[in-house]
């Protein structure tokens, strides 16, 4: 699926409410879902990510695009409606630097699972599995904890986020800390 028919939306910033709570489920798969999937990779690659939660775009839904490298270096382009993360029992943590659109221009160093699978459903209600590896794992994991409410500074410690935050012009108090 490409954007070519969607419409970059402006990019939700760290402090705005919708980023800071569980995303609602996805009861509706019409047309109104398949314009949000184009607007979603509209907005994406317009802000040059490689991964964007409907609530980026201030929009309370569950469902993901990603275009982005597994660990091969293939390229994956998907959306995921409805995403259920699954990580594997023994977690062998890769720490990397992330970075996020809602929190422009700043990176810190983040530990998570090498390999992610989410299940869900595409734009059509049809069950799908999505598996992956290295940065591929890592957006997966990124956008889940955008639809929970989660922010990846939030997983800093409270130091480096407000320096973090502070540097790139955002409320310093305005996530959930977990």
């Amino acid at each position: 699926m490409t954007s070519e028919t969607g419409t970059a939306r402006p990019i939700t910033y760290y402090g705005t409410a919708v980023l800071h709570k569980p995303c609602e489920p996805v009861t509706a798969f019409d047309d109104n879902l398949k314009a949000l999937i184009k607007d979603m990779f509209a907005s994406m690659y317009e802000a040059q990510g490689v991964g964007l939660a409907a609530n980026q775009i201030g929009v309370d839904a569950r469902v993901f695009v990603v275009d982005c490298p597994d660990e091969s270096g293939e390229n994956v382009i998907a959306h995921i409606v409805n995403p259920v993360l699954h990580l594997p029992e023994s977690r062998d943590l890769d720490v990397d630097s992330e970075g996020c659109l809602s929190v422009p221009g700043e990176h810190a160093e983040v530990g998570r699972a090498r390999t992610a699978d989410v299940t869900g459903f595409d734009q059509d209600g049809k069950e799908i599995t999505l598996k992956g590896t290295g940065l591929l794992a890592r957006c997966f994991q990124h956008e889940v904890d955008h639809l929970d409410g989660l922010v990846y500074v939030d997983r800093l410690p409270a130091k480096l986020r407000k320096t973090i935050l502070a540097s790139a012009g955002l409320p310093v108090s305005a996530g959930q800390v977990r």
